[in-house]
């Protein structure tokens, strides 16, 4: 009896162990966007395995999680669709009480998250960065000269500077709610209208210039200016500055230039959220509360050179990171930044209506 007893207890020992060991959390992330030592940190520090999946679009992750059971823990919406899908009561109220690392979160970045997640309930931002132009500067001069600004949305909406721009590549990002904005505040119009009319106008203007576009699409641009393939890119101000690295490192005499427009270009957010039916959410709060310490941020920030959302991180991200405008905007670039927020079903179809006639011509 004492040596059934004796098995009774190791087995539970044993099961409770296993138990241990099994803890998992899921996350669905954009790709190339974090540092892998970060997961392997977490694991160590925690124990907990990360089963981590990625996507390179808002849609993916959208229609996964109103389909439901999508089987993460974690996403990371960007803010629009993250304020449409709060609307849809996909995510759950986050635990503060569990995320003390919250404390080292950027005020600033905090409160301009507020207009997707009022009170900032659901979500907690962990990259931000800016929509903006990539610039093949050797190429481009050698174009337009030395005399045209670069920092202007002219390069591409202006129908004879891009079309000059034509021969050596143009590519725009295959994301219209990352598009219209800019063209928005470029022609003098609010950049979050919802009025049919000024998306019409902001549909207009692209269609306009799409003959001198080679391609649209949300990260192949990445490469093509590293390797010389391109001269001016639409997109993701992180994405510009990997491709200059990747230049770099090739040492293949491309300098390629990350520039915020002038005339304003649009702030966006990604965020920390857990899906209303994720499973593991006390491991998708350590997850979240672990990417919240500065030098894990840091570390992440210093791998896909995005600025992070993490105020204290700022200590311990590399000068050349830090120092960088196209990164972290001095405070005069700061002010002419805009947010968008989501579109409703009646401008949705109409942005989707203009950007079909806008990639296929027609």
């Amino acid at each position: 009896m004492i040596r059934l007893f004796v098995s009774l207890v190791m087995a539970l020992g044993l099961a409770t162990a296993a138990a241990a060991q099994e803890r998992v959390v899921n996350v669905y992330n954009w790709s190339d966007y974090i540092d892998p030592k970060a997961l392997d940190e977490f694991t160590k520090t925690t124990g907990i395995k990360v089963v981590y999946d990625t996507y390179d679009n808002n849609e993916i992750v959208e229609t996964k999680l109103l389909a439901g059971k999508s089987g993460y823990d974690i996403v990371v919406p960007s803010g629009p669709f993250l304020q449409r899908l709060i609307g849809a009561k996909i995510f759950q109220k986050l635990d503060k009480a569990k995320l003390p690392n919250l404390s080292h979160q950027w005020p600033d970045i905090t409160q301009r998250l507020a207009v997707f997640d009022p009170g900032n309930q659901f979500a907690v931002n962990y990259m931000w960065g800016t929509t903006g132009l990539g610039i093949n500067v050797k190429k481009v001069r050698e174009i337009l000269g030395n005399d045209m600004p670069l920092n202007t949305w002219d390069l591409v909406m202006k129908p004879d500077i891009a079309s000059k721009l034509k021969a050596c590549g143009i590519y725009m990002l295959d994301s219209p709610e990352d598009l219209f904005p800019g063209v928005l505040a470029y022609l003098g119009l609010n950049p979050d209208s919802k009025r049919n009319e000024d998306l019409t106008k902001a549909g207009d203007a692209l269609f306009r210039v799409r003959g001198n576009i080679q391609k649209f699409h949300s990260s192949e641009y990445i490469n093509a200016l590293a390797n010389g393939d391109i001269c001016v890119a639409v997109g993701y101000s992180g994405d510009m500055i990997q491709a200059r690295k990747r230049a770099e490192e090739a040492k293949n005499g491309v300098e390629v230039a990350y520039v915020i427009p002038r005339e304003g270009a649009l702030m966006w957010f990604d965020n920390f959220a857990v899906p209303a039916d994720a499973k593991n959410v006390a491991e998708a709060h350590e997850f979240i509360n672990f990417m919240l310490k500065p030098e894990i941020a840091a570390m992440n920030t210093n791998f896909v050179s995005y600025a992070s959302g993490n105020l204290a991180a700022k200590s311990f991200v590399k000068p050349e990171i830090l120092n960088d405008p196209g990164i972290y905007p001095d405070e005069a670039t700061f002010k002419r930044l805009f947010t968008n927020t989501a579109y409703d079903e009646r401008s949705q179809r109409t942005v989707t209506r203009l950007w079909t006639r806008v990639k296929t011509g027609r």
